[in-house]
């Protein structure tokens, strides 16, 4: 691959406070888990190399998820293995439904007040609620939140004023446009006939999810009525699509040769992974 290609993105990623960790992460829940979950951390540290990310600083990554329960370790004899514990797993579960469906789930069109009945703004948040006033959110009737409902009618126009003031969309959009920026170099390359080494490949495909797993998974899902005009997610979503079944042979070859479970052998692939996004 031209390095050209991905500069953009490695760019970012350098100029950002280490965020080894969240990468991991990215790395088990995208190729590790559908192989079986559990990978030999030499393959983990070859994979890293190739980001320039030295073997210290995944290690230090690794010890610090599993003692906070990301992670799970295993020795055998000197080797050490690792797969996501309940933590991990518990946050993968609804990530993967939103990052890989064909068609990405949304809420509904009819929307209520919230007067919730907890108080923690960020896990509103996670649930899709946008905040209309201080204690006063504003969610669709098919998202989950404990809280007294009002109902709230009115025409598109309103009602697409109204979510422009509750959630963060410019931001996201903006997001979403940075993200169809640093990637269009890389779907450029393959569209012309480039071709990626096997590791190449697969550090493509991980940083191409990881960048669009943070800005998706801040996505409320709302309907398209009243998202704005030319709405910069669907963009980024056809991209994202695009790039990671161009990338997925060559990262799933690698993945054949390199990543070995507690016996030794090879983790099998799983060819559910061709049919994300599709």
């Amino acid at each position: 691959m031209k390095q050209a290609a991905l500069d953009p993105v490695l760019a970012a990623l350098r100029a950002e406070p280490s965020r080894t960790w969240s990468l991991i992460i990215t790395l088990y829940g995208d190729a590790i888990v559908p192989r079986g979950g559990s990978v030999w951390l030499g393959t983990l540290l070859e994979f890293f190399r190739a980001l320039e990310i030295g073997d210290g600083v995944v290690r230090t990554a690794m010890s610090r998820l599993a003692a906070d329960g990301w992670l799970e370790r295993q020795k055998v004899g000197r080797n050490s293995f690792y797969r996501l514990g309940a933590k991990g797993r518990e946050a993968f579960t609804d990530a993967t439904r939103r990052i890989y469906a064909a068609t990405p789930p949304r809420a509904d069109a009819e929307f209520s007040l919230l007067l919730p009945e907890t108080t923690d703004r960020e896990s509103l948040s996670r649930a899709g609620c946008g905040v209309v006033a201080p204690g006063v959110f504003i969610t669709a009737r098919n998202v989950t939140a404990d809280g007294l409902r009002l109902s709230i009618n009115g025409d598109a126009t309103t009602l697409q004023a109204l979510a422009a003031r509750s959630w963060p969309l410019d931001a996201l959009a903006q997001s979403y446009t940075a993200f169809v920026a640093s990637f269009s170099p890389l779907r450029n390359f393959l569209a012309k006939g480039g071709v990626c080494a096997d590791l190449e490949a697969l550090a493509a495909r991980i940083l191409l999810i990881h960048q669009y797993r943070r800005i998706v998974l801040r996505d409320p899902r709302l309907p398209e009525s009243v998202l704005p005009e030319g709405w910069s997610g669907t963009a980024a979503r056809h991209l994202c699509a695009e790039v990671y079944l161009a990338l997925l042979p060559a990262s799933e070859l690698w993945l054949d040769q390199h990543a070995i479970d507690e016996s030794g052998a090879a983790l099998i692939g799983n060819p559910q992974v061709f049919q994300r996004f599709l």
